[in-house]
């Protein structure tokens, strides 16, 4: 079995920052892309950002140039660094990634999701 298991939320006052973590562990063979997407109550989950295994990224606007996503492709983790964290911020953050198991099945996964919340 496959496992994402994510850290870092937490309450942050307007202009701070937080970093999130997710790791990935279980039975993996390979780990394609990976991402954070977030999710306010009533509202669809969105995408934040995401990361190819080669490192090339992609932002939701919302987010440019005060989010940064990284990967340790030897930790199997994912990381993103939030900046200039705004109310609008707030919500519940989940890791995704594309990987396949030992026995070449090819599952997306997901976090269990970690509150973060930007207020003073």
């Amino acid at each position: 079995q496959v496992q994402l298991v994510e850290s870092g939320g937490g309450l942050v006052q307007p202009g701070g920052s937080l970093r999130l973590s997710c790791a990935a562990s279980g039975s993996i063979f390979s780990i394609n892309g990976m991402g954070w997407y977030r999710q306010t109550l009533g509202k669809q989950r969105e995408l934040v950002a995401t990361i190819t295994s080669g490192g090339s990224t992609n932002y939701a606007d919302s987010v440019q140039g005060r989010y940064t996503i990284s990967r340790d492709n030897a930790k199997n983790t994912v990381y993103l660094k939030m900046d200039s964290l705004k109310p609008e911020d707030t919500a519940v953050y989940y890791c995704n990634a594309k990987i396949t198991d030992s026995r070449m099945s090819y599952y997306d996964y997901w976090g269990q999701g970690t509150q973060v919340t930007v207020s003073s």
